[in-house]
This record gives C-alpha cells, sequence and structure tokens, in this order.
C-alpha cells in the first residue's frame, strides 16, 4: 500500500527490454534506498513496482512485465526521464493522501496547464467509462501523488486538479502539458460504491434501466450522482 504522498524525484538511467520484459535502472536521491531490499515495492509514477536487484546505494532495477507497459505511460519512458516515486508505506504509517494500490486503472491525456499567479491548474481528458468514479472535492491518484478534483465536467469529459507549491516542487507535474499522459488510478471506495448502485438498479429495473438511465440524464442526475447521496 502507499500514501499517496510523493518522496522523490527520481531519474531513469537505463532502460533495457528483453523477452517482453522491460528493465529500469532508477536512480534516487541519497538516502531514500535505505535498508531498501530486494522484493521490496516501490511506486513509479503510480506504478507499484519490485525491486529485483540493488545497482548501488542509490540505483534500483524493476523488472515490468507486458500488461503493466499496456497499460500505464512506463512503455513510453526513456533514459533521463523523471519519474514520481514512493516507498511502500509501513504499518502505522501516516496517510497524509489516501490509501493506494499502486494499480494504474488507465492513462488520461492532459488537455491544458494554467498558471495563476502561484496556482497551477491540470485540466485531464477522461473517458466516459471512467468519469463516473470521478466527482468534486474527491481524491484521485495521478502519477502516484494523491490530489483532491476541483472541477468535473462529465460531458466534455474533463476534470481540473490544483497543485500548490510544495506539490509542484516534490514532483514532475511542472513538467507535464497538453497532451502528456498521466497514470490515474481511482479511489477504490468510490469505485465500490458507484458499482454497487449500478448493479442494484440494473438488478432492480431490468430493461427498464436503459430508461432510468435516460430519465436522470434529462434531469442532470447522473448514477454516480446517486450513489454520492447513498453515502451521505
Amino acid at each position: 500500500m502507499f500514501t499517496g504522498i510523493v518522496q522523490a524525484v527520481a531519474t531513469l538511467k537505463k532502460v533495457t527490454d528483453h523477452q517482453g520484459i522491460r528493465s529500469f535502472d532508477i536512480a534516487f536521491p541519497e538516502g531514500f534506498c535505505h535498508e531498501i531490499e530486494i522484493g521490496a515495492s516501490v511506486a513509479i509514477d503510480g506504478v507499484c513496482l519490485t525491486v529485483t536487484e540493488i545497482v548501488s546505494a542509490t540505483i534500483l532495477r524493476f523488472d515490468v512485465m507486458l500488461k503493466s507497459l499496456q497499460i500505464t505511460t512506463l512503455s513510453e519512458v526513456v533514459e533521463n526521464d523523471t519519474v514520481n516515486a514512493e516507498r511502500a508505506a509501513k504499518d502505522g504509517a501516516e496517510i497524509g493522501g489516501h490509501p493506494l494500490s499502486g494499480h494504474v486503472d488507465f492513462c488520461a491525456q492532459v488537455v491544458s496547464v494554467e498558471h495563476i499567479q502561484e496556482n497551477y491548474r491540470i485540466r485531464i481528458g477522461v473517458e466516459a467509462q471512467w468519469l463516473r468514479y470521478i466527482f468534486p472535492k474527491g481524491y484521485i491518484a495521478i502519477n502516484g501523488a494523491s490530489l483532491t478534483i476541483s472541477d468535473v465536467d462529465k460531458k466534455q469529459g474533463w476534470f481540473d486538479v490544483w497543485l500548490i507549491p510544495e506539490t509542484r516542487r516534490m514532483t514532475t507535474f511542472e513538467l507535464k502539458q497538453a497532451g502528456s499522459k498521466l497514470n490515474i488510478e481511482i479511489e477504490r471506495s468510490t469505485q465500490v460504491l458507484v458499482d454497487t448502485v449500478r448493479e442494484t438498479l440494473e438488478e432492480n429495473f431490468g430493461e427498464l434501466f436503459p430508461a432510468l438511465e435516460e430519465l436522470l440524464e434529462k434531469n442532470n442526475i447522473q448514477l454516480d450522482q446517486l450513489a454520492k447521496m447513498k453515502d451521505k
């Protein structure tokens, strides 16, 4: 498990491919690897990876399987790219963000970035199937960082997050621009709640369920909103 609080920005030193497995040698800041062991979990841009070799006091090697490459941005990173890094949380650790599994659900693309004095807004485009889990004021993990969603437009298919200077300093978000791809992990309790409500309604309404969805949509009410009302 991870907390969603990025601990370091790391640098890819070497990328190699062998029989469908991609290996990364990643350099971390001094002290990050203290007492780490082979088999330990580290989130790299939100993807939970396993340490397969300790190359040096500051460089670790990770092997990434094809499935992870297919659904994350790790398929596109190259040598000298920088990534967000967090070591697995220890028992009793303070959860500064929200609990993360390190299992990325999908990739999304930056629509736009806006600077307003010391504020920094990133607008992110999302496919409809995932928007049902995204709510204003809710949590979401982007490249391993726990962030709060500010605004959502489900018709146009985007949501916004705002970053304070400290978050920008401790992460790679400052480098993102329109078109950049991001790893997204949705908040699990929200997913369970939304899916439970949808399954219950489908079971109770049967063939009338599509008509119910259409009626709710005409009144600007979506099933995911019913889920949030049920939660309250």
